[in-house]
């Protein structure tokens, strides 16, 4: 894999990117925008606030690809978004590795992690183990276990997306599902790929902060996106501000594929599982019945939209049925009962939506008990959370322990004050306990036989984001796993 300075003019100019070209004749043997990464004969592509001096340990690099010119006596290729550039660059770097996969998106402001890993399994089962999968807890390349990894981002910088992509197709594989966050967008992330399908689950308000959105209407925009780069569409019927929606992937597709509760039964929602039918639907791969290893009726419609995605694919029935029968995804709606304590439920819940389904799910369960959440919000990122977290257990809580997480360079202890700020039920029970595990434990020990513990936000991450570093911890279901141990 390397880059000609003839191939990067060519890709600069199809895309209306190049200011200035670089008046060299030259083939990189690498590209990166990382200096810790460098290897020898490296083309490096410069973004973010960068000097020059940064190079000065960066041994290897032989060009630049900036927005600003450097000055350093290296060839510059100019441009006017590097971001979108290494999109391009990267994908010709990878030798366009999306031209050899099937790939299905989903995005939405909850339930994409669910979508992605309901898709995945049925396509996993279809295929003979040859999907990939990018998701916001994992990143899945083979069927090997050094080909799984953590996420650390829901849509990696383009480079590492299409270094995966690389690393799928070598593997063998021939699918991929993967999230796209509103993020992917904005930043260019996933500039210039297209999807065969993508699908849309929902909006409601999140992401929307100094280093993020400005506004909601922001947010949405640059969620519709994906309609513009798949070939085939689906979106929730049932989704908040449908009709912009509607109106936006109309205008690209002839055909905008729709979901919603109306096409099934629901036999059965219990603790662990779900039972329904589907009754209808425009591909008949997906009439019958199922078995969700999952509880919730959210979970049901995110099971909806992730059949309609493998059926474009061609999966069959039995791999459906199958698929949803054996779905796991770490760190979501993982429930332990707890000996005298009720029952805990752990998930990633990270935002208004996410955490008013998994509460109202709560209160369906158990109506005679207490809903009991521990949850905190994240440092730096997702202000807008703070208030909705205020807002929903105010809703829908009757005990709250807020704690820390992820809270980077910010106290907190700050971010859990900006979270009670919000809080207006005078009969909601605070406890403020910044040590997480402390407050897991304190939230279970505190909880009666009929009551639910939901602890929200971490899921089974081993770390605790603490200025700048990964902090390691044992994650949230291990923690609940320790009280009952003790018990």
């Amino acid at each position: 894999m390397k880059l000609t300075s003839q191939q990067i003019e060519a890709i600069l100019t199809e895309h209306h990117l190049l200011i200035k070209s670089a008046d060299v004749n030259a083939t990189f043997d690498f590209l990166h925008y990382d200096t810790r990464q460098v290897r020898n004969n490296t083309l490096f592509v410069v973004k973010g606030a960068f000097k020059s001096e940064y190079l000065a340990d960066a041994q290897g690099v032989t060009g630049l690809i900036v927005e600003q010119p450097l000055t350093i006596n290296l060839p510059q290729w100019q441009v006017t978004n590097v971001q979108k550039a290494l999109s391009l660059l990267s994908m010709a770097f990878f030798d366009y590795p999306q031209k050899s996969l099937w790939i299905a998106a989903v995005t939405g402001t909850k339930g994409k992690t669910t979508a992605a890993y309901f898709a995945y399994t049925m396509l996993k089962e279809a295929t003979n183990n040859h999907t990939a999968l990018f998701s916001t807890v994992d990143r899945i390349t083979g069927p090997e276990p050094q080909d799984k990894k953590k996420s650390d981002l829901t849509t990696p910088e383009s480079y590492e997306l299409f270094k995966d992509m690389r690393r799928a197709v070598d593997n063998g594989m021939t699918h991929l599902v993967m999230e796209v966050s509103s993020q992917a967008y904005l930043k260019n992330r996933v500039y210039a790929l297209r999807y065969n399908v993508g699908a849309f689950l929902n909006i409601s308000p999140d992401h929307i902060g100094p280093n993020e959105h400005p506004t909601f209407e922001d947010y949405l925009a640059h969620k519709m996106m994906l309609f513009d780069h798949s070939d085939e569409v689906i979106i929730n019927a049932e989704t908040d501000h449908f009709d912009t929606i509607y109106a936006h992937a109309k205008a690209e597709h002839d055909k905008v594929y729709l979901y919603s509760h109306s096409m099934i039964t629901t036999e059965e929602s219990a603790i662990h599982e779900s039972r329904f039918t589907v009754t209808k639907s425009d591909f008949p791969e997906m009439i019958g019945q199922y078995r969700l290893n999952l509880p919730g009726d959210f979970n049901e419609s995110n099971a909806l939209a992730a059949m309609m995605m493998v059926a474009f694919a061609g999966v069959k029935h039995e791999a459906m049925v199958k698929g949803l029968d054996e779905v796991f995804i770490p760190g979501r709606m993982l429930s332990l009962p707890i000996p005298n304590h009720g029952i805990a439920f752990v998930d990633y819940a990270h935002n208004y939506a996410s955490m008013r389904a998994l509460l109202k799910f709560a209160q369906s369960q158990s109506p005679e008990g207490r809903v009991i959440v521990v949850v905190g919000s994240p440092g730096n990122k997702g202000v807008s959370r703070r208030a909705d977290f205020g807002r929903v257990v105010s809703e829908l809580a009757d005990v709250v322990y807020l704690t820390a997480d992820d809270p980077q360079f910010e106290n907190p202890l700050d971010i859990a004050h900006q979270i009670a700020e919000h809080i207006d039920n005078q009969l909601l029970v605070v406890h403020f306990e910044m040590d997480r595990i402390k407050a897991i434990h304190k939230a279970i020990s505190n909880a009666g036989q009929h009551d639910i513990v939901i602890v929200a936000g971490k899921g089974e991450d081993p770390y605790q984001k603490i200025n700048g570093e990964d902090v390691p911890y044992i994650g949230d279901y291990a923690v609940v796993k320790q009280f009952k141990m003790q018990l």
